[in-house]
């Protein structure tokens, strides 16, 4: 199959040996102390990104704090209220939002169930910066 070239490509050669060996990290070797929530630091494992994945009960969620870099949630399950700056957001099961680099937020689990969140952050590390 052909293949478009666009300004923006990168060129290079595709291989089939991966320059590290491919694997499995099990949630558990990822889960943060007692809690539920995970946090995937993509340094440790050759990717570029890194996520947290959130699993909150009502009113739990991390308070305002900010990154060196934009940051990006999908909501899997639940309400998440969301604050951007001085902007307050909902978003629920299979919304996304976005927050530029350097910009306080945070978000709650404003449901009655659980809220079940992946965070991206556009880093191969993890740098948060808490209002408190």
């Amino acid at each position: 199959m052909a293949s478009a070239t666009f300004t923006t490509e990168l060129l290079m050669e595709p291989t089939m040996t991966p320059p590290v060996v491919p694997e499995i990290i099990p949630a558990e070797a990822l889960r943060i102390g007692t809690s539920t929530t995970r946090r995937f630091v993509g340094r440790d494992h050759g990717a570029g990104i890194s996520y947290f994945f959130v699993d909150n009960e009502p009113g739990q969620g991390p308070d305002l704090h900010w990154h060196p870099y934009s940051e990006t949630w999908v909501v899997i399950e639940g309400t998440a209220r969301i604050t951007i700056g001085d902007q307050l957001l909902t978003a629920g099961a299979g919304d996304t939002a976005t927050v530029q680099a350097g910009v306080w937020h945070g978000f709650k689990n404003a449901g009655t169930g659980r809220l079940r969140v992946l965070c991206i952050h556009a880093s191969d590390v993890i740098i948060q910066t808490w209002a408190e």
